[in-house]
């Protein structure tokens, strides 16, 4: 059954990379990749699980952090060109 579920995990696994590089836009492949990283992160977990190692809980949850801040990161800078700037001050209209 574990092993059912872990096969289950891996094809989906595959048809996300292929959405990532089918993919018609940008945001698109970012989802895709940022939904890659959450299967990651759950093989991970269950890496751990079946070796009885519960120390790589805490490895998937940082990776699962820096998964996170890496995709808003990339996404900021598809949308503003840079990752230094702020948003762009609207001008006031009193």
């Amino acid at each position: 059954m574990y092993i059912a579920g872990i096969a289950a995990v891996l094809v989906t696994m595959a048809l996300t990379l292929a959405r990532a590089f089918m993919g018609p836009t940008v945001y698109d492949r970012i989802l895709a990749v940022n939904s890659f990283g959450t299967k990651t992160v759950l093989i991970i977990a269950l890496y751990g699980y079946f070796t009885g190692r519960p120390d790589f809980l805490d490895i998937a949850l940082v990776y699962a952090l820096i998964n996170f801040i890496g995709t808003i990161a990339v996404l900021k800078f598809f949308e503003y060109g840079d990752l230094g700037r702020d948003r762009p001050s609207q001008p006031d209209d009193i």
